[in-house]
């Protein structure tokens, strides 16, 4: 339930009353401040009340963004505001300090600006919110009415909510060619009562139609599945415009649509490599590596925002020449192009499947893909060195969590603290020999399912917990998790491929996604501010170093064959593991209701 409170004097003919319950709002009102503030005590505490001045004149649209938008506790616009539950104790107290008697007119003629002062003090998190070419105002003579009317009437507020229901920032195919028309598609939507989530559930399932035309292997179910895998993606563009355009956001939502894009992308690298198979071409090995250069990069994207998110003192001669650049509108796109986002790189997976085979498909995707994480990586890495940021105790949290450190690095790192100094490189040095050292030795080593490759297992995770045994505030400790996820993940497919039996690679592929997810959730728990997932967890699937450990021991141990069973029961295991958690942590959890806006490539 949702109440409106009119405090004011009344204006014959208004129609804002009727735009209040167009947007859901049980509409009351009041004389007088006293009146007022008796009917916000009365709204109870686990609604949502707005105080809106019967004299505001403006769009439908300023006042839906101001009074229904989920994310925030409480927000504004000039003559109109609203307190959720969250921030209802604090409008309660606003309207305790209501003064009354004489001299107090100038605080409660226009209430609405009163209370909204009172609640920005008390840093409710009041959201004011940016009009732009909207118009949101309180009339107080006729005149300022028929004005105020006439820039109404000059400004088509659905133009406006259409073009705000698209991010302001995409890649260059999906500002071009999917969201001129999506935005469409998702008005259609809302205005059909479907919501963000049965869309993007919608985008899901296209993407594993899409995938089983892919493994069918001929062509015909290659250039369906090309079709399918564009119409998937102007459906993920679809959810989220809908939920901007509605102002649908939800906890529910920011996790299907962080998580789907991830599922439907692998699902779809699955259905490709099935459909090799059935030519008889074997390609999971292609696969398995598109999926671990594909994670890596999210993992390095995610990284470094988090070292940099509340860093102080965050600039650097490389930040200011790209500020720079992105004043050369040519070099903006050619930017956002070279890191082959989601548009550019669907688009050309679904194009290659229809026109070429699986092999080639996934050639391009690893060349492009490695490109782009060179690329990026590298100007990360230049930022980071020349900047002279001091980075946070959070932040050295959230690496500390996406490192993903089990028990064995944990008992490690408390024997290791003190021998290394907080801020220095021995914290990437250290991880990155931790990777190298047992990714050389399985690349190279003949024979590397033996239990000498178990004892090089155990000297990375030695030199795991010795990176993580101090605060991770680095320039470059933002690194740190890629490396182990590289480690990992590349760990994982070689053992696989050198088992050279059949099925072995397509179980490492179910592991390393059930891993990937993991890691997945981990980043999304953190930017929705709700922290990592909880430490049983991370300790119950063995942490980085445990994972490694577990598979070299199997490795040693087993028969190919058995090797493949035993992976095979270790992606089921920690899949059930993981995803029961995630859902249950996703469904339950009080996490702000948000839309992801900052999914990268």
């Amino acid at each position: 339930m949702s109440t409106a409170i009119l405090t004011g004097p009344p204006v014959a003919g208004s129609p804002l009353e009727a735009d209040l319950r167009t947007l859901g709002f049980d509409v009351r009102t009041a004389d007088d401040a006293t009146a007022a503030a008796e009917l916000i005590n009365a709204v109870p505490a686990q609604e949502r009340v707005a105080v809106v001045d019967p004299r505001f004149v403006g769009h439908l649209h300023a006042l839906r963004l101001a009074l229904t938008d989920p994310r925030f506790p409480a927000a504004a616009v000039p003559g109109a505001l609203t307190a959720q539950p969250a921030a209802r104790a604090a409008l309660t107290r606003a309207v305790g300090r209501i003064p009354v008697g004489a001299g107090t007119a100038h605080l409660t003629d226009v209430l609405t600006d009163t209370l909204t002062e009172s609640l920005d003090r008390e840093e409710t998190g009041l959201h004011r919110v940016e009009l732009g070419s909207l118009v949101a105002t309180v009339a107080l003579t006729p005149a300022q009415r028929e004005d105020a009317r006439e820039a109404v009437a000059a400004v088509d507020d659905e133009a406006v909510r259409l073009r705000t229901a698209v991010k302001s920032r995409d890649g260059f195919f999906t500002t071009y060619c999917i969201s001129p028309y999506s935005r469409y598609l998702a008005r259609w939507c809302a205005r059909r009562g479907l919501t963000p989530n049965q869309v993007t559930t919608a985008s899901l399932l296209t993407a594993l139609i899409a995938a089983g035309c892919a493994a069918t292997g001929t062509r015909g179910g290659f250039i369906a599945a090309g079709f399918l895998l564009l119409f998937s993606f102007v459906l993920d563009c679809t959810d989220g415009q809908l939920a901007r355009y509605s102002l649908q956001y939800s906890t529910m939502g920011a996790w299907l649509d962080a998580t789907f894009d991830r599922a439907k992308e692998y699902a779809y690298y699955a259905g490709l490599a099935l459909g090799a198979a059935r030519g008889g071409d074997d390609v999971w090995a292609l696969a398995l590596g598109a999926m671990v250069l594909m994670t890596c990069r999210h993992v390095v994207d995610f990284s470094f925002n988090e070292a940099n998110h509340d860093a102080t003192a965050n600039t650097s001669p490389t930040a200011a020449l790209s500020g720079k650049l992105d004043s050369v509108g040519w070099t903006v796109w050619v930017r956002r192009m070279i890191v082959l986002p989601i548009g550019e790189r669907w688009a050309m997976i679904a194009v290659l499947t229809a026109l070429t085979t699986p092999r080639i498909v996934f050639y391009a995707l690893l060349i492009g893909c490695a490109l782009a994480a060179c690329y990026t990586t590298a100007g990360r890495v230049l930022r980071s060195l020349t900047r002279r940021a001091r980075r946070t105790d959070r932040a050295a949290q959230a690496l500390a969590d996406l490192a993903d450190s089990g028990p064995l690095a944990e008992l490690i790192a408390r024997s290791a603290r003190g021998r290394g100094r907080t801020g220095s490189f021995l914290a990437p040095v250290m991880a990155f020999l931790s990777a190298a050292v047992l990714l050389v030795w399985v690349i190279f080593e003949n024979d590397p399912a033996s239990w000498l490759t178990v004892g090089v297992a155990v000297c990375s995770a030695l030199l795991a917990g010795a990176a993580v045994a101090r605060p991770l505030k680095g320039a470059l400790d933002w690194l740190v998790p890629p490396f182990f996820r590289a480690g990992e993940y590349v760990t994982i497919l070689v053992l696989a491929a050198r088992a050279d039996v059949p099925g072995a690679l397509p179980a490492a592929y179910g592991l390393v996604a059930a891993v990937a997810y993991h890691h997945y959730d981990t980043v999304y728990r953190i930017r929705g501010g709700t922290g990592a997932p909880p430490r049983w967890l991370v300790r119950a699937t063995g942490g980085h170093e445990g994972r490694i450990l577990v598979i070299t021991v199997l490795a040693a141990a087993l028969s190919p064959s058995g090797f493949t069973i035993a992976l095979t029961a270790l992606a089921v295991a920690l899949a059930l593991l993981v995803l029961i958690e995630s859902i249950r942590f996703w469904v339950s959890s009080q996490a702000p209701a948000v839309h992801d806006e900052g999914e990268p490539a």
